[in-house]
């Protein structure tokens, strides 16, 4: 008869469940339900939570036994695991909350992949930094020096330790995207159009009709009175045939903002 492996690493099983939209996270026969999941050694809970494919950013609450701990409590095994999103309507002071405290300002840094969402949200008012050429460590280092919330398609920059403030879009399409962080950041009042440029992200602001001569195409000049001038990189902005697409974008957003409650 063998004798037992005294390296084999020996697994212990939890049960685990999650709630709300941190079902988005699991495949199909995962959600709503609890579910075993094996665990080896003493992980925590933080790693265990990501191994099963939740980003940290995403969980405000974690019950072990019905008792609420933090990112950092160990599992041993046979324990009840409840995970639970942010809460909105429900009084849970008295539970150990794992987001941070929102940021006093509402600012964004885009992944690569999200340069059409960076400019949409640009149009809408909101401080979003977006370069194709950024990486990961990049963005990562951007967020933390500048307190700003990142917003990916990839699940793994979210489980970086360093990330403090991150959203996973759900949706693949630009608009969609617009009214998920809308919704999702309760920005819907915070809305200030035009205000921004859409291709650096720099400040408009109104400037005399002169200051655009050479700027803009002659007949621009000659039909329209009011102009923006963006601070940056000094593109000039005006009311022209487009506003009709751009309005619609707006109050699109202004609407899934209308939907909270």
């Amino acid at each position: 008869m063998e004798s037992p492996d005294p390296h084999a690493r020996v697994s212990h099983d939890i049960e685990i469940r999650f709630y709300a939209e941190l079902n988005d996270f699991l495949p199909e026969k995962r959600r709503q339900c609890a579910f075993v999941h094996a665990i080896y050694g003493t992980p925590s809970v933080k790693d265990t939570i990501e191994a099963i494919g939740v980003p940290h950013t995403e969980v405000d609450v974690i019950l072990v036994d019905d008792r609420s701990v933090d990112f950092a409590h160990r599992l041993k095994g046979s324990e009840r695991v409840a995970v639970y999103p942010v809460f909105e309507r429900y009084d849970v002071s008295s539970l150990t909350r794992l987001r941070p405290a929102p940021l006093r300002v509402t600012r964004f840094v885009a992944d690569v992949h999200l340069g059409s969402l960076a400019r949409k949200l640009r149009l809408l008012g909101f401080d979003t930094l977006w370069d194709r050429e950024l990486s990961d460590p990049a963005i990562i280092g951007i967020a933390r020096d500048e307190e700003r919330i990142i917003l990916t398609r990839d699940k793994g920059i979210l489980k970086n330790r360093r990330v403090t403030h991150g959203y996973w879009l759900r949706s693949t399409d630009p608009l969609e995207q617009v009214e998920e962080v809308i919704r999702a950041i309760h920005l819907a009042r915070d809305i200030r159009p035009y205000t921004r440029c859409m291709k650096c992200n720099g400040e408009l602001r109104p400037v005399q009709r002169s200051a655009v001569a050479g700027l803009v195409p002659l007949q621009v000049f000659l039909v329209y009175r009011d102009f923006k001038l963006c601070q940056r990189c000094h593109r000039a902005y005006w009311k022209g045939s487009h506003l009709g697409r751009l309005d619609s974008i707006i109050e699109r957003a202004r609407d899934a903002g209308s939907c909270e409650s």
